[in-house]
Order: C-alpha cells, then structure tokens, then sequence
C-alpha cells in the first residue's frame, strides 16, 4: 500500500479539466467509500494507537506519523456503524484539508479511479446516509459513496468559532458604505452543507447575505438567470466557491464565468480545503481573483469586506 498514492504531484495537472480522483476503501463490508486524492498525504498501515482519556467517542486514538502528533477518526464509528475490532490489518488515510492534518482509520484500501466531476451526484434526499456524504458515484457499476470528511471532522472540532466583528468596523471618522454598484450580498457554491452553514453564519456576523448553491452547475446556472435580470453587480458583489464539487468543480465554474461576456468580471473567490499552495497556482490559471483555505471565519469575512468595499 506505499505505492498506492506515488504519483498524485502527477495527477494534480487533471484539475481544471473538471476531473478528479477518488480513493476507494471499505469499512468493514462490501460498500465502497471514497475520498478526494487532493485530500490524501499517505496510506498506512495502522500503526499503534494510544488512547487519550476524555477524547471524542469517533477518535481511535493518537499516533505519531512522520514525526507529528496526529488523531486517528473511526470513520466507521463517525457513520454509526461498527468500527474493526482490532486495528491490526487496518490502514489509517493521513489527510490534510481544512488547515489541520488528521487520519481516519479504515478496514481497507481499494484503488483509486479518475473520475469527471459530472459523473458525481449529490446523495439522495432523504437517505439515511444523506447525513455523512456529500456526494455518490458508480464505479465498474457499483455505488461509491464519497464522504463529507468535513463534516466528520466537525463532530471531533465543534463548530468554527465566530467572527470577530471589531477586525471589520471601520476605523473612526470613516464609514462602511459600500461603493456605488457593490451591495452587501454574495453568492455561495459548497457541497459540504457545513462548509454552506459556516460561511453563512460567519457572513450573517457581518451583515452579508447568501445565495446558496450547492454545486458549480447550479451556481452557473443561477448566475446566468441572475444576469438575465438586471445588473449582475447590482444583485451580488461576488462568488465564492469551494473546489470539490460534483457535476462542476470549482475551477470549471471559474472557466465557465469568464467566458460568458454577461459573466466575465464578477470577482470569484476560491475557498477549498485543498492545499493553499498548489491552489495558488491553479487559480491564476483557473482565472478567479483570490483563493483562501478553509476555515477560518475572520479570513473569510476579511475577504468579503475587502470586495464590498472596494478594495480589491
């Protein structure tokens, strides 16, 4: 299983092609489970674990792996079902995403497969599983479901700690009114219904208001209908969209803005939990504005701000 990742520097030139690769894996029984190679630093084999008193019910326990301190999740046990017994034949996926580094015990690995973004589907409303996923595919005609690790992680941290509001009043003797044609509102893509639900509260700290989408193909879709209207800019002072996203990732939405002339100049911000680095260079060629990791409410808000009040 050491190889299974060599090549993924490799495989970071598929995105912007609304492609993506996924990591399959069990969890104890036939289901196949996926998550983005983005996400993904190593495989191993899971090594000894120790067992923190008071640690949360999810969290098999903290090894160190390449001289860090890194919790181990029971994916299995996040879901609901029963995790290994024994961790002996178990691997742990060492995951960065969302500024922290955290492994997620599985009972195996599979492969992993290159997919196009509009082969993945948002789960089904109403599933008892809707609540873990963010998305589901077919591979070799065999449902894969595709984790919300984000939302996983969320059971371990707790909520994103709020806004600051004193980082964004303006300072004495100045005002916060926003220039002619930029008003206090932003439109969202996010898969992830946390990721939606903390931009949303953060912004509502700052008196911005969401449209709310959950894909690229859906936020596409409302811009254009937007633009159809009125003014685009009279409506919304920009986007902000994550990366991961089934039927249109991030970057393709991007794509697809600039080449519609009624689209071409609205200001995008990318916001993933993807690499900060290596999505530097992505959005330059992507074409967006700005790029900022997930989550962090004040650089959020900062963000916004800065836009609504014609800065940037």
């Amino acid at each position: 299983m050491s190889g299974v990742l060599e090549g993924v520097d490799r495989r970071t030139k598929m995105v912007g092609q609304n492609r993506l690769e996924l990591l399959l894996f069990h969890l104890g029984d036939k289901q196949l489970f996926a998550i983005n190679v983005f996400k993904v630093q190593e495989v191993i084999p899971c090594p000894p674990l120790k067992r923190l008193p008071n640690s949360h019910p999810i969290i098999r326990g903290i090894s160190h792996i390449r001289g860090h301190t890194v919790s181990v999740i029971d994916l299995a046990r996040s879901m609901g079902r029963r995790g290994p017994e024994s961790t002996a034949r178990a691997f742990v996926i060492v995951t960065a995403f969302n500024r922290s580094v955290q492994g997620f015990l599985v009972s195996s690995v599979d492969r992993i497969v290159n997919l196009n973004w509009d082969s993945i589907r948002p789960p089904p409303k109403g599933a008892d599983t809707e609540s873990y996923l963010t998305a589901v595919t077919n591979v070799d005609n065999v449902l894969v479901e595709i984790i919300d690790v984000e939302k996983i992680l969320e059971m371990v941290t707790g909520p994103a700690a709020p806004v600051t509001p004193e980082l964004f009043r303006p300072a004495e003797g100045q005002d916060d009114h926003a220039p002619p044609k930029r008003i206090r509102r932003v439109l969202v893509a996010d898969d992830s219904s946390v990721a939606r639900k903390q931009m949303v509260r953060a912004l509502a700290q700052i008196d911005i208001d969401c449209i709310v989408t959950r894909d690229g193909r859906e936020a596409l879709n409302k811009l254009i209908e937007m633009a159809g209207a009125g003014d685009l800019h009279e409506q919304i002072a920009m986007v902000i969209s994550d990366i991961e996203m089934p039927d249109m990732d991030g970057y393709t939405l991007v794509s697809e803005i600039r080449k519609n002339p009624a689209l071409a100049d609205m200001y995008v911000l990318l916001h993933s939990s993807l690499s900060g680095e290596f999505n530097d260079a992505m959005v330059k060629r992507a074409g967006a504005n700005k790029f900022i990791p997930k989550f962090d409410p004040n650089d959020l808000a900062g963000a916004v701000m800065t836009r609504i009040r014609g800065e940037v």
